[in-house]
């Protein structure tokens, strides 16, 4: 079974939209689409977005996002200028879509395979690159999968683990095979909000039988979405890491 992971979206609509238009012209035998989360939150078309995954019938868990903007009591777990955006995209919605992004799970675990926004068991907020190689391996000892992807870095990545040592390494465009012996946490990147320099829309293809892993980088123009990100007064730095 072949499977697209994807995550952070962010109400970025001209990127989601490339992203499924890829799939369907090289990928059109994917059984599934999962996302990771954060599906709102930064980009313009929250309403949009959410319309769109449902449509589409995407799988998908909660991000922080989704915490934030379904859940006041969550704002406080973000900084100052993220609670600006999470309050400016709640009033984006619809009732009917803040209703979806509430009923959304913190986890899944589907086909052998753990997916999660942060980091696993079920953390919607907490970040890989904040664990040291102890923490890392005290993580893997408290969920039974070989392999969790998980996104809310917005960077591809792999944390591999065997026999007591850990691994961080970049994940590039292209194949890669993984191990039938190793664990592994995932990191799918970003859809709509990147923060490793390359704009480009980031999405994974994941065969369950042969551990290949595919990284698939989709340019798209993002002049439409910046535009109304500014007239929508989102904080230009988000706007920024849009441009090439």
């Amino acid at each position: 079974m072949r499977i697209v992971v994807l995550s952070d979206i962010h109400a970025n609509y001209e990127a989601l939209t490339s992203v499924l238009h890829d799939i369907a012209q090289s990928f059109p035998d994917v059984s599934e689409i999962i996302s990771l989360g954060d599906i709102v939150g930064y980009g313009p078309d929250p309403e949009l977005c959410v319309k769109t995954v449902q449509e589409h019938g995407i799988i998908s868990i909660a991000g922080n996002h989704e915490l934030g903007v379904g859940r006041s009591k969550y704002r406080s777990c973000f900084n100052k200028q993220s609670v600006e955006v999470v309050d400016k995209t709640a009033q984006l919605l619809s009732e009917e879509s803040l209703d979806y992004l509430r009923s959304l799970p913190l986890v899944l675990s589907l086909h052998g395979t753990l997916f999660v926004h942060g980091l696993p068991p079920r953390s919607a907020f907490q970040y890989i690159w904040e664990l040291d190689d102890e923490r890392v391996l005290l993580k893997f000892s408290r969920f039974p999968e070989q392999i969790a992807f998980l996104g809310h870095t917005h960077e591809l990545g792999l944390v591999s683990a065997a026999n007591g040592s850990v691994v961080r390494g970049d994940l590039k465009e292209g194949t890669h095979t993984l191990d039938f012996t190793s664990r592994y946490m995932v990191n799918a990147g970003a859809v709509g909000q990147p923060r490793d320099g390359d704009p480009r829309a980031k999405y994974l293809v994941w065969d369950t039988e042969s551990h290949e892993l595919i990284v698939r980088c989709v340019a798209y123009d993002p002049t439409e979405t910046v535009a109304k990100m500014k007239a929508i007064g989102m904080p230009e730095r988000y706007a920024r890491r849009l441009l090439p």
